[in-house]
């Protein structure tokens, strides 16, 4: 979620906004239905707000939550400085236009990532995320039934992993309610394991595929698994470090939220 936001007008807690009769969210775009936790979010900001009305972003508790959510599967910790201010504009365009897609080629990612000022490494590093936590179906099978659109698969996708996740999983392709770990067998583990499975062809989503279709980005793959954990760690949080810093407002820009879905009236 925290990825999410920070890539729609920077780090502004804008995707937590509630639509409303006049304007669509960002949270109901495309890219974001299926996030989860904002209730969680909204239940941090109400004891935080208790104990010191007005002075605690909910920009602040969104990239918080997102360094302790990590460290609780066994993750790093980093420094997450404080002071962002929360956004009064939230658009579901915009972060339709704007957040990397898991349909996203290479091209596009690197594109997607540079805009927001993180390089190759940057896309390499933030993507091994998808160690931990769940996709939905409809967030890859068109790999697995209709890839360029004559009922065919993805010959970049393991033909193995593809027959299991028809087989087990995603048993067609309009199935949208069921979920499938992102990392299987580790999905709740903060680890190497999601690159050693894309160099074995079986990352879920063709983003994922696409780290391994440039020589840099291939290479930074294998350096990691070559590495150690907490040198992956290491790297992870200073990528994570640099997104949390992405287009901050601070001083006079922006707010304080008193509630997370809404903008101060």
């Amino acid at each position: 979620m925290h990825f999410h936001d920070c890539f729609v007008r920077g780090c502004d807690a804008s995707v937590l906004v509630n639509s409303t009769s006049s304007n669509t969210a960002e949270k109901d775009a495309t890219p974001n239905l299926t996030l989860r936790g904002f209730d969680f979010i909204d239940r941090v900001k109400s004891l935080v707000e208790a104990q010191c009305p007005g002075v605690v972003s909910c920009a602040d508790v969104l990239a918080l939550a997102a360094r302790d959510s990590v460290v609780t599967t066994g993750g790093p910790f980093w420094n997450v400085p404080t002071g962002r201010r929360d956004g009064v504009i939230s658009k579901s365009s915009e972060a339709l236009a704007s957040i990397p897609s898991p349909f996203s080629n290479f091209t596009t990612l690197q594109t997607n990532f540079a805009n927001q000022g993180l390089n190759l490494k940057d896309l390499v590093l933030l993507s091994g995320a998808h160690t931990i936590g769940v996709s939905h179906c409809t967030s890859f099978t068109n790999r697995l039934y209709n890839f360029t659109g004559k009922g065919d698969q993805d010959p970049d996708l393991d033909s193995e992993y593809a027959a299991n996740l028809k087989a087990k999983k995603c048993k067609s392709l309009s199935d949208n309610t069921t979920i499938v770990e992102m990392d299987p067998g580790s999905h709740r583990t903060f680890d190497l394991s999601y690159y050693a499975l894309l160099l074995k062809r079986r990352g879920l989503f063709q983003s994922d595929s696409a780290l391994t279709k440039s020589s840099t980005t291939y290479n930074y793959i294998k350096q990691l698994i070559q590495g150690s954990s907490p040198n992956f760690h290491a790297e992870f949080a200073k990528s994570m470090e640099k997104m949390g810093r992405i287009n901050v407002k601070t001083g006079s820009s922006g707010e304080i939220r008193k509630h997370c879905a809404v903008v101060n009236s």
